[in-house]
């Protein structure tokens, strides 16, 4: 859950794929989008759709039951304007979510889907040489921005935290870069403040299907644990700049004044998740 969106869709193919049977979760989507799932699947035996409410314990205990792992993200406000309603409900359905993982005796392990936006926003910037999973961002100086997608994926990590380490649930986050893909575009709330990304070096991107990869990954490997950065390209050139501007809005221009053209080092590192999938990589040669 959600499995509605871009990395739902991935995780749902990719986990029929490898023999699971998959409850997939929607939030209060229409059935057009559970008609998707069931129509790119070819396993429809092994895929159960359910539909979940973030604010309804009940819900997700249902969809949760019998299941040995959870994939649990939130797309509620991807396409609309976030604010601190979403931050609401994005803290209550953490703690609804790992509440039914603790009742759920079969429940081995969560992937909890958190954001980079939960990890880079603070005043004291310069003082970090290179942003990693040890770096939370500060409450505060998100609620004092108005940075609402950043304050979410921060409260309600720290939220979900909380819980599994109260109920003792193994958990193990993914904190995901910009998930890029058809129908992004720069009103999307995790760009409040890209230009401040981009210069201090920590503007960075995933692709679904890599992101995909690196949520089975730390599922399936024993020996995933903590936090995980996910990304697989950093927006720290001018002409990627260029090629990320123009990917947000077509419209926007193809070249950057010659004046305005600064390469910025990139300060943020992903080092942890690169050895995690190359164990997981080994593991699968070795079967």
């Amino acid at each position: 859950m959600d499995a509605s969106g871009p990395l739902g869709h991935a995780l749902v193919h990719r986990l029929l794929r490898r023999g699971y049977t998959v409850h997939a979760a929607t939030y209060g989507r229409s059935r057009d989008d559970e008609a998707a799932l069931l129509a790119a699947s070819s396993q429809g035996e092994r895929l159960k759709l359910f539909r979940a409410d973030p604010f309804d314990y009940h819900s997700i205990a249902d969809a949760v039951r019998g299941c040995s792992g959870l994939f649990c993200m939130f797309n509620a406000h991807d396409q609309e304007p976030a604010d601190e309603v979403m931050v609401e409900v994005e803290v209550r359905a953490a703690q609804n979510v790992l509440e039914a993982c603790a009742q759920t005796d079969a429940m081995e392990r969560v992937v909890f889907t958190s954001s980079v936006t939960a990890v880079i926003w603070k005043d004291d910037h310069k003082l970090v040489d290179a942003f990693d999973e040890r770096n939370w961002s500060d409450l505060n100086f998100c609620r004092n921005r108005k940075l609402w997608h950043a304050l979410a994926k921060t409260l309600s990590e720290k939220t979900a935290w909380a819980l599994a380490m109260d109920r003792g649930v193994d958990m193990v986050v993914i904190n995901a870069g910009l998930i890029t893909g058809p129908g992004l575009s720069n009103a999307h709330p995790y760009l409040k403040g890209a230009a401040d990304m981009y210069q201090n070096g920590v503007l960075v991107t995933v692709d679904a299907d890599f992101l995909a990869d690196a949520h089975v990954a730390a599922y399936e490997c024993p020996t995933a644990y903590g936090r995980y950065l996910c990304f697989n390209n950093a927006v720290c050139r001018p002409e990627d700049a260029v090629k990320f501007a123009h990917m947000l809005s077509p419209s926007s221009p193809r070249s950057l004044p010659s004046d305005e053209l600064e390469v910025v080092p990139q300060r943020i590192q992903n080092k942890k998740l690169n050895k995690l999938m190359v164990e997981f990589a080994s593991a699968i040669y070795e079967e």
